[in-house]
């Protein structure tokens, strides 16, 4: 992959002009960027170390996290353990998982969830008081908990919230955009590193936040897609800001489409939660026919990469715009009683589940790859950790198992936090860094039209399905959008948001085109098959002129043993 194909997207380093000496300032020991589970996690972890600052682009409460209905998975049944938990992960992660990611993940969360009932998160319990457990696909046990029957990320975030909000040591910035981190050289090799970031307050204007480490857990990048499950700011702003400050990033081909958004004209892709179909309900057609019965043997409850593909398969025989996901035998009362704010969602758009098939299709649901950390979130860029969504430690591998990402957001969150506040940093200091760069003269840009034009470009050829030709189209729209926007300067999100998701755009299509096979979640038409000799993840960097490649260690039975010894 020459480099040429990400060259529109390496020749700026920030986004706008300015001078840090001419800027307000605040200083911090740890700021972490995200207020979804990773980040308030991280927060929490970060705060027990030293001060803390946790901006959110927009209200505390407006995250994917907070959107999340199925549960967090844990092996806490007495016929569960964190072996099974593992092979599980391994399975759906079509043989790209880091061993020792999955490893720790496996064996932390289990303490994760006792702390979350220790800081007062409510979960769902049987009347033993044990917690009731679900099950959802590629899982062999019922191993996840939840919370108000489909509101577990709801009650996760007022818990971890609540929690931040009364810790004297953490101050949350709200509707604070970051624009870019700053880097300046520190060492006396002249590295440089992260000395914090540039925000945007409606209200305060630019400032700049000064911190010793900074952690990145900004989310994904779903709205890169027409058809998402995701909220309105997941615009890959941190990808896309780690990306210019020089940060590796890895497994970007790899986007993971929910099977079951709900298809009504007009109205967002809601999700319609996985543990529907873990509590009996089947994908049909319009004849009322289980298509997915002989593609899997889990059938509905293969893992979600298999789903969605045997849907968009069966659509595309059948000319059909959506298929149905029947959850009748759950009837009215029981379907209300264990996912009340679906059935009420559902009752919004007339739709009876119990009596009722609910139209669904797939949309883009979850960012596998991100900025390429090591186990305890650090990026390769001193001063920078991730974690959550935004990073890739290589835990999902092509395909994530369905619950793992709330409870990854737990595990790596508290890890990138401990990492970030304890690391051996020089003290706080306001360098001079100076971004002298100049307008561009191309003309007006209609903003509206550009990201509307490159949603529905991305969906069409960067989506379920791809092809090397598909590809090569969307990459160069995507070139030349990004010659006519990455060059001007805006002043208000809006601006900053398209330069981040044509940044994405760009880099996530690199990777499809670079990767020639089919695995997981990246599905090619013209390379329909697994390749042995492609069990490697490219990492790439904007100083790179190719992809450098890693190739990744085959799972044993030794990891999933250690991981169960150590739960």
């Amino acid at each position: 992959m020459n480099e040429s194909m990400l060259s529109p997207i390496q020749d700026r380093r920030y986004l706008i002009p300015f001078r840090s000496q001419l800027l307000p300032s605040i200083f911090t020991e740890t700021l972490v960027i995200g207020s979804g589970v990773a980040g308030l996690r991280a927060a929490l972890a970060a705060a027990e170390h030293g001060d803390v600052i946790l901006l959110a682009k927009d209200e505390f409460e407006k995250t994917n996290t907070a959107w999340a209905q199925g549960g967090i998975a844990a092996s806490l049944a007495e016929d569960d353990c964190a072996a099974d938990h593992a092979r599980d992960t391994f399975a759906a992660g079509a043989s790209l998982c880091e061993p020792s990611t999955v490893e720790t993940l496996v064996a932390e969360g289990p303490r994760e969830i006792e702390r979350l009932t220790e800081i007062g998160m409510r979960f769902d319990r049987d009347a033993t008081g044990a917690f009731e457990l679900a099950r959802e696909g590629g899982h062999g046990r019922r191993r996840i908990v939840h919370a108000d029957g489909d509101a577990t990320g709801r009650e996760l975030s007022r818990a971890l919230l609540a929690a931040c909000r009364a810790d004297p040591r953490i101050r949350l910035f709200e509707k604070c955009f970051a624009l870019d981190l700053v880097t300046g050289g520190t060492s006396e090799r002249g590295e440089d590193r992260v000395l914090g970031a540039m925000t945007h307050h409606p209200k305060y204007g630019l400032q700049l936040v000064w911190a010793r480490a900074t952690v990145l857990a900004s989310g994904g990048m779903g709205q890169l897609w027409r058809e998402t499950t995701n909220s309105r700011i997941a615009t890959g702003d941190g990808v896309a800001m780690a990306w210019r400050a020089g940060a590796t990033v890895a497994d970007l081909e790899f986007v993971q489409f929910h099977p079951t958004a709900l298809y009504v004209a007009g109205a967002a892709r809601s999700l319609i939660s996985e543990a529907v179909r873990g509590e009996g309900a089947h994908l049909v057609d319009r004849t009322g026919r289980r298509f997915m019965e002989g593609r899997h043997a889990l059938g509905e409850l293969a893992p979600r990469d298999i789903v969605s593909r045997g849907i968009v398969e069966h659509l595309a025989q059948t000319q059909d715009p959506n298929v149905f996901l029947d959850a009748r035998s759950l009837g009215t009362a029981g379907f209300r009683a264990r996912f009340p704010g679906l059935a009420r969602l559902l009752e919004g758009y007339g739709i009876d589940p119990g009596t009722t098939p609910i139209p669904v299709m797939p949309a883009a649901h979850y960012t596998i790859g991100g900025v390429w950390t090591d186990l305890h979130g650090a990026t390769g860029v001193p001063g920078l950790y991730a974690c959550g969504e935004v990073a890739c430690n290589g835990l999902h591998g092509a395909n994530r198992l369905a619950s793992n990402s709330l409870l990854e957001g737990l595990v790596f969150g508290r890890r990138a936090g401990v990492a970030a506040a304890t690391a051996d940093a020089p003290p706080r200091a306001n360098m001079r860094v100076v971004s002298d760069i100049r307008p561009s003269d191309k003309g007006e840009l209609d903003l509206v039209d550009v990201r509307s034009s490159l949603r529905s470009a991305m969906w069409r050829n960067v989506g379920i399905v791809r092809t090397g030709n598909r590809l090569a189209d969307a990459l160069d729209m995507i070139h030349f959008w990004c010659r006519y926007s990455l060059d001007k300067i805006f002043d208000d999100p809006a601006g900053w948001e398209i330069q981040n998701m044509l940044s994405c755009a760009a880099l996530v299509t690199t990777a499809a085109r670079a990767r020639q096979e089919s695995r997981g979640t990246h599905t090619r038409a013209d390379f329909p098959t697994e390749r042995s000799d492609e069990r490697v993840r490219r990492l790439w960097r904007i100083a790179q002129a190719s992809a450098l490649v890693r190739a990744v260690r085959e799972p044993t039975e030794t990891h999933a043993t250690h991981a169960a010894g150590r739960a």
